[in-house]
């Protein structure tokens, strides 16, 4: 196992170093977290203007002024290389595409200016535990990458202690409103949403991996190669990798966001 985990993690650092060094590569890379983060920002800005719960609306607003604050770090980290963002492909666009398999709030929802009902909330908190638990993962393997590095380094550890948080509050949160009776609700939620997510998290590395190679000219073998290993992840979690997105445990970091929202936290990439 120990080795496995070391073949592991040569292959990701042999592969965000490549896009780190080509500055294509790096700008596709930010402009897809950053578009993500942006996205996540202004879904829960909205959520928050339109939850009822007094106590639950700061930490729904500390969460997208968190990813706002995501967004800008990606952007800096461009600017600093005298980069701009680039369209995003429509095939890398995760958030949507799980918006279009009616998996969390519609934005269509979030426009209007209609109070959340309790089970949209629901919804909302399930769509967060899992995507979080994404996130969390993602940002502790590219600490361990960028461990070295002075300025992506410091950025993904500030982001990756964010992503923490946030995945501690929906634990919290949806244990919560277990207790008050809704956990077989949030259990069937919370499973449909980690088989979307799974899902599209494959397709979406697929679509990536595509890019980068076609940026990169990777040749077709190190493309199979790749796309051998995002298959291999997704039949895991198919046979039961996804459960660890489903599970709920009173976390360790405790009130995780119920600090004041800091819209205007400085940038680690200045």
């Amino acid at each position: 196992m120990h080795r496995k985990w070391w073949v592991r993690m040569l292959t990701a650092r042999s592969l965000f170093k490549e896009i780190n060094e080509d500055d294509d590569a790096f700008r596709l890379f930010c402009s897809i977290a950053m578009s993500g983060e942006s996205q996540g920002g202004w879904e829960n800005g909205r959520i928050a203007a339109l939850v009822s719960d007094p106590a639950l609306a700061p930490k729904i607003a500390r969460h997208g002024a968190d990813e706002d604050k995501h967004g800008r770090i990606f952007r800096g980290l461009m600017r600093n290389r005298g980069l701009e963002p680039v369209p995003v492909p429509a095939d890398t666009d995760y958030t949507m595409l799980l918006e279009q398999q009616g998996i969390g709030l519609a934005h269509s929802r979030l426009s209007r200016n209609e109070p959340l009902t309790d089970y949209d909330v629901t919804v909302y908190l399930a769509h967060s535990r899992v995507t979080e638990q994404r996130a969390s993962e993602q940002m502790k393997l590219l600490r361990r990458v960028f461990a070295d590095d002075p300025h992506i380094g410091r950025a993904v550890r500030m982001i990756s202690s964010d992503e923490d948080n946030h995945l501690a509050y929906c634990h919290e949160e949806l244990l919560r409103l277990a207790a008050k009776g809704q956990g077989r609700q949030i259990d069937q939620i919370l499973r449909r949403t980690a088989h979307a997510e799974i899902r599209t998290y494959r397709d979406v590395s697929l679509a990536v991996m595509e890019q980068m190679g076609g940026i990169l000219r990777w040749s077709k073998a190190k493309s199979n190669v790749l796309k051998l290993g995002i298959h291999a992840l997704y039949a895991y979690e198919r046979l039961g990798g996804w459960r660890r997105m489903t599970t709920l445990r009173p976390p360790a970091i405790r009130n995780a966001l119920g600090g004041p929202a800091l819209r205007n936290a400085p940038n680690p990439t200045a």
